[in-house]
């Protein structure tokens, strides 16, 4: 049995972007500003978002998420709506500074910490990014940690932005849920010793890693009940 499993969970963490905050919540002002093309747009945005975090995380050259955002969505623009303006890139931002909830997350939060569990956000984000999407979204006083790689100056997957969790919630990782609607960086938590909780909104396939997070359902409501069967 992997060690993971063998030991209560005594906190919760969670991904940001995808996981709480839904990423495609730009969708209808994309689609206001580029008929026709908004979807796309959003698709393009985050998909270049991360593997712009992942080339940086490889190289070894740190730039802060949100200009790291900023970037991927002018590349976006050139490619699909190139007569986007200054201003409306602007307000595409803005946007994205305060993304829309999932709509069961502040109630399923609030479940989690009547259980008495610990929670944090361990995100790619940086600390202003994660505060404001905080504030927007009402989850203020949820957390008891917002974990940033701004501190590490580095990305997922790496080991820093991993450690940061057992460093700050004082358990080790194995005790530790970690939750994310990212199948890979469900996985790379197990890598590093979480327990992991993929959040598969989408239906989508597991990513073939040769390795498999420790539980998957498709609401946060379901990461309440994986964990109060599994508490200290």
């Amino acid at each position: 049995m992997n060690k993971s499993q063998e030991l209560p969970i005594r906190a919760v963490a969670f991904d940001a972007y995808g996981t709480l905050f839904d990423v495609h919540s730009v969708i209808s002002l994309a689609e206001q500003l580029c008929p026709g093309r908004g979807e796309a747009l959003s698709m393009l945005w985050r998909q270049k978002q991360l593997e712009y975090s992942w080339l940086r995380a490889m190289s070894g050259r740190y730039k802060q998420f949100w200009d790291i955002t900023r970037d991927a969505l002018r590349f976006s623009v050139a490619r699909l709506a190139p007569e986007l303006s200054a201003a409306d890139e602007a307000r595409l931002m803005n946007q994205y500074s305060s993304l829309s909830a999932f709509p069961e997350n502040l109630g399923a939060l609030r479940e989690l910490r009547s259980l008495g569990l610990p929670l944090a956000i361990l995100t790619n984000g940086n600390r202003e990014m994660i505060e404001v999407s905080v504030r927007s979204s009402g989850m203020d006083g949820m957390f008891e940690h917002l974990l940033s790689s701004e501190s590490v100056q580095t990305f997922k997957t790496r080991s820093a932005i991993y450690d940061l969790g057992p460093q700050a919630l004082g358990v080790s990782a194995a005790e530790i849920l970690f939750v994310s609607s990212n199948c890979w960086d469900a996985i790379a938590a197990t890598w590093h010793g979480y327990r992991s909780f993929w959040i598969n909104r989408s239906g989508a396939p597991l990513e073939v890693l040769d390795t498999t997070p420790n539980a998957t359902g498709s609401l946060l409501t379901e990461v309440v009940e994986y964990a109060r069967q599994r508490l200290a």
